[in-house]
C-alpha cells in the first residue's frame, strides 16, 4: 500500500486550503492509499537559517516533519497564494525537510516521490499562480508533480456552514486528483 502525506500551506482556522485537501485525501484513500493528513501547526519551525542549523542542528519538529516525508511515497499539498507565490510557512517547511542529516541521502524527503498540488481562493483564479511556483520548487528538488492540478476559484461559495466543500463538481475534481496521485505513487514505487 502506498503512503501519502497530505497538508495545507496554511494554519488559518477554517482554511480554504485545509478544506480542499481533506476532499483530495478522501479520493486517495478510496484509491487504496494510506494517507496521513497533518497540519503544519503541529510542526512549528523557526525560519530556516544555515548558521542556526550549523550550531544547533535540525529542530525537533522540522526533523519529525522531514521523517514523515521520507517515509511517504508521495504528497498532497494545498497552498494559498500570497503575492502570486506560496506562503513563507510552506516554503520554510519544505526547506527544513530538504536538509540532509547524518547519513541520509541528499533530498531524501523529496527525490523519487510524487505530488498532487492544489490551491483555493475567493478570487477568480483560485490560486492558479501559486501552482506554477510550487510545481517548479517541487520538481527542482526531485518530486514528480502530476500534470493534473486544481485551482478552486470562489471557494467561499462552494462550502457549507461548517466550512466543508459541498459542491459536487468540486468534490469530484478534488477526489480525482487524490486518486491520480495515489495511482501514480503506485506506479513509481513499483518501478
Amino acid at each position: 500500500m502506498v503512503k501519502l502525506v497530505a497538508f495545507a500551506g496554511s494554519t488559518r482556522e477554517k482554511s480554504y486550503n485545509q478544506a480542499i485537501i481533506e476532499v483530495a485525501v478522501e479520493g486517495a484513500r478510496e484509491a487504496g492509499a494510506e494517507v496521513k493528513l497533518i497540519t503544519l501547526a503541529d510542526y512549528p519551525m523557526p525560519i530556516f537559517n544555515q548558521d542556526d542549523e550549523a550550531e544547533h542542528g535540525i529542530p525537533e519538529k522540522a526533523q519529525q516533519f522531514k521523517e514523515l516525508l521520507i517515509e511517504a511515497d508521495g504528497f498532497l499539498i494545498a497552498s494559498p497564494e500570497y503575492n502570486s507565490s506560496y506562503p513563507a510557512l510552506l516554503k520554510n517547511a519544505i526547506d527544513w525537510a530538504s536538509r540532509q542529516a547524518g547519513d541520509e541521502k541528499v533530498l531524501a524527503a523529496y527525490k523519487g516521490k510524487v505530488a498532487g498540488i492544489m490551491a483555493a481562493s475567493e478570487g477568480a483564479l483560485g490560486g492558479m499562480r501559486v501552482l506554477v511556483t510550487l510545481r517548479m520548487l517541487l520538481e527542482n528538488i526531485g518530486t514528480m508533480v502530476l500534470p493534473n492540478q486544481k485551482a478552486i476559484s470562489r471557494v467561499n461559495t462552494l462550502l457549507d456552514e461548517s466550512g466543508k466543500v459541498s459542491d459536487e463538481k468540486t468534490i469530484k475534481q478534488l477526489k480525482l486528483l487524490g486518486k491520480q496521485t495515489a495511482e501514480l505513487a503506485v506506479k513509481i514505487t513499483a518501478s
